[in-house]
């Protein structure tokens, strides 16, 4: 006789309750299909003279999708750059990056892992326009930011200045000299118009 058609899912989990059963032609549908919809499936014919069941696996794939994306980031030369961006995406998305549209590879001060990017004393070379890669075997995004470079000559705006009094001779003076500048400045000191050079004292 014609078999009755039966579908279950191999784990013993529940066929999703929005998933539709075509009884006459044995076919399950199952709309807007998402990961926790993803299994072993058993379609279970059976009838007076004996029973058959067919399994399939159903896999959810999906093309890569932000988490997390980069922006710009203004440095003063010398300073430390770190960028991370997270994609999700089944499976799992691979990273890779772009300085003005060609690869960028670890070396030296530049360092890649998974989505992030470490640069270590940036220099006005490093300047430029970065992308994060993220990429699975259905699709590929990409997150754009701007890395600007900052050179600033030595201000001494913000330094506060105090005139020191000895209160005992032989005492110890330190004066402290710590302007804003990048890239780091060299120092030298003057006593009026003298330069001072180091001694025993």
């Amino acid at each position: 006789p014609v078999p009755t058609i039966s579908w279950r899912r191999a784990d013993g989990k529940q066929i999703p309750r929005k998933a539709r059963r075509h009884r006459s032609s044995g076919l399950l549908e199952i709309p807007n299909f998402q990961q926790e919809d993803a299994g072993l499936y058993e379609c279970v014919a059976e009838n007076v003279r004996g029973k058959n069941i067919a399994r399939g696996q159903l896999t959810f794939y999906a093309q890569p999708s932000w988490i997390q994306k980069i922006s710009d980031v203004h440095a003063a030369m010398e300073e430390r750059v770190a960028w991370e961006c997270r994609a999700s995406g089944r499976p799992k998305p691979s990273y890779h990056w772009l300085k003005d549209g060609e690869p960028l590879l670890a070396q030296g001060r530049v360092q890649l892992e998974q989505g992030s990017l470490t640069i270590s004393n940036v220099t006005l070379a490093d300047a430029g326009m970065y992308q994060c890669v993220a990429e699975n075997r259905h699709g590929v995004i990409f997150a754009s930011a701007e890395l600007s470079v900052i050179a600033i000559g030595p201000d001494f705006s913000k330094t506060l200045l105090k005139k020191l009094t000895l209160v005992k001779v032989g005492g110890e003076v330190i004066i402290e000299c710590k302007p804003k500048a990048s890239p780091r400045p060299t120092y030298s000191w003057k006593k009026g118009k003298d330069i001072l050079r180091e001694n025993e004292r």
